[in-house]
């Protein structure tokens, strides 16, 4: 029994990088070998054990023959006379299939000289910076698009190999993205959103024509044009990953980051005939948003947060206008005073919509300080006692909650 560590660790090792987890490979071993060593089996699928100290995933090393359509359909062999080489090909990218003996696991990458096991040029290609599928099983599984987007934005300064690419848009002509399961999108998507520049996830998405059967609402802002005094980059596409890389710039949460995808999806559907302007444009948005969760099973609180951004982002964008009443209102369809921690999101969220525009990254957003500090006012209201007094005088529900709006109002004009 040979055990490797393999994958992921690897390559971050290489590129100098923290390995937080760590696969390992076992090569000439059976289920049964593991089991008697104290390995405690855990995989559905295919042979995978926990090692009885460390808790790490150790796999039996094993092969893939596609049978069916989607990412689960494959036949799997573990087996002793299962090679290590063998189990590298059946994995995505060259960078992700290296391993090293477990005795040198734990040691600096400087020590690891002529004991890296790389069949595939993974060493070459971290070097060169090239993300390239393994062999041509890489189109056996739809996944491994979605996976590379995702290691474009977080390798931000890779390349995507031109074989590779040209691969990936023949996946898509086969139909193999169609038959995606949606958990498995939006936990791929979801990883991408995290990571360093969002915004080459979605372009290695679009340049294979994947984006358009996944997210044909977000596909088609591209080309849609926007008023250039508000918006100098135009293009509504654009403008989304300008976007997107503002929030990850600012290391928004994921409910914002999904927020900030979403806000403008209606500029998609505006007539061609009132462009480059978007009258009506959120409450399209909130729409189109609501089928992309549903569809996705996007988690509800990031669908929430997205609903009331797309609707009120442009009202929180020209909210330094409002007075006292106007904001309250404002306050209200946000929902700020029950949902404080939401609103302080919805407020992320617009900073990230604002900056994210050509020449305007730098740029302060003091609407979100002015709105807190209405929100603050409208808080600090108590009140109990205006419904204990407005109770004594006969009032109810709607009247006695009018009377807390105003001494809200009231609170609020002092700090504008």
């Amino acid at each position: 029994m040979n055990v490797f560590v393999v994958g992921g660790a690897v390559r971050d090792a290489l590129m100098g990088l923290p390995v937080n987890d760590r696969d390992w490979v076992v090569v000439g071993s059976t289920p049964e070998a593991m089991s008697a060593q104290g390995y405690v089996p855990v995989g559905k699928d295919f042979p995978v054990f926990l090692h009885p100290q460390t808790r790490e995933e150790y796999a039996l090393a094993r092969t893939e023959r596609k049978t069916a359509r989607g990412y689960k359909g494959f036949a799997v062999q573990a087996a002793p006379d299962v090679t290590l080489e063998e189990d590298l090909a059946r994995r995505d990218l060259s960078v992700n299939a290296m391993a090293v003996p477990e005795a040198l696991a734990h040691q600096p990458p400087n020590g690891w000289a002529g004991h890296i096991v790389d069949p595939y040029g993974g060493q070459a290609d971290v070097q060169a910076k090239v993300l390239r599928h393994v062999t041509e099983a890489f189109a056996e599984d739809p996944v491994r698009i979605l996976r590379l987007a995702r290691f474009a934005a977080r390798f931000a300064d890779f390349t995507v190999a031109d074989e590779t690419m040209a691969l990936m848009r023949q996946m898509v002509d086969d139909g193999e993205v169609a038959h995606l399961v949606p958990e498995r999108v939006w936990q791929e998507l979801a990883k991408g959103l995290m990571a360093e520049k969002p915004s080459r996830m979605f372009e290695v998405l679009r340049a294979c024509g994947a984006l358009k059967v996944l997210l044909p609402e977000l596909d088609r802002l591209w080309g849609v044009p926007q008023r250039a005094e508000h918006h100098p980059e135009v293009d509504t596409g654009v403008h989304m990953m300008l976007v997107m890389d503002m929030a990850a710039r600012l290391n928004m949460p994921m409910s914002v980051r999904v927020a900030c995808l979403m806000h403008d999806l209606g500029k998609g559907t505006t007539p061609a005939d009132v462009l480059p302007r978007h009258i009506g444009h959120e409450g399209r948005s909130v729409k189109l948003l609501q089928k992309v969760c549903e569809r996705l099973r996007v988690p509800s609180d990031c669908k929430e947060l997205a609903e009331v951004v797309a609707r009120e982002h442009g009202n929180i964008h020209r909210s330094g206008d409002l007075n006292a009443e106007a904001l309250m209102r404002l306050l209200e369809r946000c929902d700020a005073i029950r949902q404080a921690e939401r609103f302080a999101l919805m407020l992320q969220a617009c900073e990230c919509d604002a900056r994210g525009r050509l020449g305007f990254e730098e740029t302060a957003y003091p609407q979100a300080a002015r709105l807190r500090q209405a929100q603050q006012a409208a808080l600090s209201v108590e009140t109990a006692p205006i419904a204990q007094a407005a109770a004594a005088q006969g009032l109810k529900g709607p009247e006695i909650g009018a009377q807390i709006t105003r001494a809200r109002v009231q609170a609020i004009a002092p700090i504008l």
